[in-house]
């Protein structure tokens, strides 16, 4: 007999998965409250809205994975069994066996010390019904079905690429063969063709195994594709629920419209003439030695980056585009001088690269960088005001021009002046990264490069962040190298195109040219990957 300490509505008697008015309570806040949503056997159901909307706690509420100290009031019924009623051996029952989870981080969830191998096969052996012969039989049967090579069972998780940690996170989760599969924004780190090739495996799987998915996410052109329907948080409010088609065809919720609409869209600043060359890259190239040996003498070379050339003018976006590996970061990192390069780095006529770290310094003020973690760039023991002075302080800008420029670039990046006391872990992830370019902006630079500065936000958040740059870029007139896998935003801001693959260039045009019609193949894989370019059925919704 279920163990239910309620009756279940007979309107959601047909539900997999029904959730009925729950509210998560830590103390004195609410940050769930009465969420309702339905997920039928063998449906992708997405779960959309801004960090912060209630997103994962409402997904971990389902197998109880909260805080102790977290207080659930509603119903979670489970195949019509009321969840938050259930004792603890059936919840350890339900989890991995009947509802498998995927996490955001798969390299944080893996332990570092132990095989692919050895993961997988603990996983496999927690059912009674596989032993170390069968279950090696049911290791590679997933290897098969999340389309993995079983090489890479002898190998460590920080040895696989971003996809392959996911794919075998996804092969764990489906080991017990479970009805739901709850995916917790499973792309967020990944470039735009891994997205696509994840998103397929989990719809070819929904369909072959009449898997239930509950799609956790911010990115609306994943839902939009993907989707059969979709519940739009707000504040950890269930604002509106539809299906996906009418969720982007007739939204009733303004919040939803807000989404929507929140898209990184325009058109880069025009340019200004006469236009001059303030960067120019001759031959650059970055190579990685490989040492071996029991004196790890440099036997060879990895080329991260092949020679390419490369000139930015004043005021001037060029965005730099690949896959996770094409060494756009190497570009980044090769031109700022933060790791060895060759070719000639010609900063206003000066090669930069034939300077000694001492004639360097005065150049760095001209040429910032805005780093991909915000959080992990920024000292957690210093004040925000403290971070802003500490470049400063190298070039010998002091006393009340220092504060100027501090109070300036805050207003800038529009964040009030007053919390420039505060530290890092008080903003929101948002405000850090303005902070970062906060930073950068102090110096008064003439180049800035910012390596993926927004692939860990929200689309408003993003939207937000390129109408900003886009405007400072045209009251200061400084350059910019942007470094993206988002090729949204990389349109939105940049005036060039310089696509890498494995280091070598792709294609390197105007972004027009680029984006209306690419020349190269691998080029228009990414388009079609990210929906830019895609084929006509590609835009058709699931």
């Amino acid at each position: 007999m279920p163990w239910t300490h309620a009756t279940c509505p007979g309107e959601i008697m047909n539900a997999l998965l029904a959730i009925d008015q729950l509210s998560i309570r830590f103390g004195d806040q609410c940050p769930v409250q009465d969420v309702s949503l339905e997920l039928e056997a063998g449906a992708l159901l997405a779960l959309v809205g801004e960090s912060g909307s209630g997103k994962s706690l409402t997904a971990h509420a389902i197998t109880r994975l909260l805080p102790h100290h977290a207080q659930c009031q509603g119903h979670i019924w489970w195949q019509n069994e009321d969840m938050l009623n259930a004792p603890q051996a059936r919840l350890l029952r339900l989890r991995g066996q009947e509802i498998g989870m995927i996490f955001q981080e798969p390299l944080a969830a893996f332990n570092p010390l132990h095989t692919v191998e050895r993961q997988l096969m603990e996983a496999v052996l927690l059912n009674p019904a596989y032993d170390r012969s069968s279950g090696r039989t049911r290791m590679l049967t997933l290897l098969e079905q999340v389309e993995l090579n079983p090489n890479v069972l002898g190998r460590y998780p920080y040895e696989l690429s971003g996809g392959q940690r996911q794919r075998v996170m996804i092969a764990m989760a489906l080991v017990h063969q479970p009805k739901l599969l709850i995916a917790d924004e499973p792309t967020t780190a990944l470039d735009v063709s891994l997205q696509k090739q994840i998103l397929d495996l989990l719809k070819d799987l929904q369909k072959r195994l009449n898997l239930a998915i509950l799609l956790i996410t911010h990115d609306l052109g994943l839902v939009r594709h993907y989707a059969d329907r979709a519940v739009v948080m707000q504040e950890g409010r269930s604002v509106e629920s539809a299906r996906t088609a009418d969720i982007f065809e007739q939204p009733q919720h303004s919040y939803t419209r807000t989404l929507l609409a929140a898209e990184p869209a325009g058109q880069p600043s025009a340019l200004k003439q006469p236009q001059r060359c303030i960067l120019e890259l001759q031959q650059f190239s970055v190579a990685f030695p490989v040492r071996r040996g029991l004196f790890k003498r440099v036997t060879d070379e990895i080329l991260a980056v092949h020679a390419l050339d490369l000139c930015l003018h004043a005021g001037e976006t060029y965005g730099i585009v690949g896959e996770s590996g094409s060494g756009k970061t190497s570009l980044g990192l090769g031109l700022m001088r933060l790791i060895p390069s060759r070719g000639r780095i010609l900063l206003d006529g000066t090669d930069l690269n034939s300077l000694n770290n001492r004639q360097l310094r005065p150049w760095r003020k001209q040429i910032q960088m805005v780093f991909q973690d915000p959080y992990g760039s920024l000292s957690p023991r210093l004040s925000i005001a403290q971070i802003l002075a500490e470049g400063l302080d190298i070039h010998g800008i002091v006393g009340s021009e220092q504060q100027e420029r501090i109070i300036q670039a805050l207003e800038d990046v529009q964040l009030d002046p007053a919390s420039r006391h505060r530290y890092p872990h008080e903003f929101s992830g948002g405000q850090r990264q303005r902070i970062a370019l906060a930073r950068a902006l102090a110096m008064q630079p003439r180049l800035i490069v910012l390596d993926e500065p927004t692939s860990a936000l929200d689309r408003t958040v993003q939207s937000m962040m390129v109408d900003l740059l886009r405007r400072l870029q045209e009251r200061y007139q400084f350059a910019m190298i942007f470094i993206s896998h988002d090729l949204k935003v990389v349109q939105a801001l940049s005036h060039q195109i310089l696509v890498l693959c494995r280091g070598k260039v792709m294609e390197q045009d105007t972004a027009a040219q680029v984006f209306a019609a690419p020349r190269s193949d691998y080029t228009r894989m990414l388009l079609q990957a990210a929906w830019l370019s895609a084929p006509e059925d590609a835009h058709q919704k699931i």
